[in-house]
């Protein structure tokens, strides 16, 4: 299968720059970081992509058996690094795809220089002493009322994940988003998303990390970021003023700096 074609990768920005490979979250495709990117094209070399499922992607590839975990997901990350020939990678993983570029950087970390996760979460329900943000009963539901009425769902719960209701602008681009996504794979990759638990994946990073914490996020709460931040050895952690869990659209230029400031730090 052509790798490129089946996640829509586009290549753009300094052709002989390193690279950096943008990764959306879930219900979005790349379109998402179009604010961002424009900041690290004279450097860099710009690899945006979508998940199977989402996007240009080739849904014909989808394969339940494959996506059933995100590891899945973190292969076809390597494998377009492989079809590109991409070593020396910035991988910058916005929510649950932050998890995602982890476990590549764990499967293949001679691939990867860099990691910048944007609102990461290992877990997403509360597990003893570990605060997920959500119990088990909440993505319970929250999975039952995808599953019974996937619009529906998506027109609730977009604005609430974007945040900023001042800008409602900002709530019905997530909202249209998931509703161009593959409603039947969107409800695999939420199951996949809310029930993972790749905490352990955490200590095995050995790259340097920017862990991006938004402000009033209700996906992933200022408590996931710091737990992030202290599983990775040697990571830094920069609290946007940026609030809701989609700093790429919310607050694209103070995300580009903060990333841009922690390169130039390596």
């Amino acid at each position: 299968m052509d790798v490129l074609a089946r996640n829509n990768v586009t290549v753009s920005g300094r052709p002989d720059g390193p690279p950096m490979l943008f990764a959306h979250g879930f219900g979005c495709d790349q379109n998402m970081w179009r604010y961002v990117t424009p900041a690290f094209a004279d450097s860099h070399r710009i690899v945006l992509f979508d998940h199977v499922g989402a996007g240009g992607s080739d849904l014909t590839a989808y394969d339940r058996q494959r996506y059933s975990d995100l590891s899945g997901y973190a292969d076809d990350v390597l494998d377009i690094c492989s079809a590109l020939d991409l070593t020396d990678v910035t991988f910058v993983g916005h929510s649950v795809s932050a998890m995602m570029g982890v476990i590549a950087a764990t499967k293949e970390p001679e691939r990867f220089s860099r990691l910048v996760l944007v609102g990461p979460s290992p877990r997403y329900t509360d597990d003893g002493d570990y605060v997920g943000g959500f119990t088990t009963e909440d993505i319970e539901g929250l999975l039952e009322s995808l599953d019974s009425n996937y619009l529906g769902w998506s027109s609730a719960m977009a604005p609430v994940i974007m945040g900023n209701p001042d800008r409602p602008q900002l709530g019905d681009e997530l909202t249209n988003s998931f509703c161009r996504t593959d409603p039947e794979i969107a409800r695999d990759f939420a199951r996949v998303t809310f029930t993972a638990d790749n905490r352990v994946e955490l200590s095995q990073v050995r790259v340097p990390t920017l862990v991006l914490q938004c402000s009033d996020d209700v996906i992933a709460p200022a408590a996931v970021g710091a737990y992030v931040h202290e599983q990775v050895a040697g990571s830094t952690l920069v609290q946007l003023e940026a609030t809701g869990h989609c700093p790429n659209l919310s607050a694209p230029e103070e995300t580009a700096a903060a990333i841009r400031a922690f390169l130039d730090r390596q």
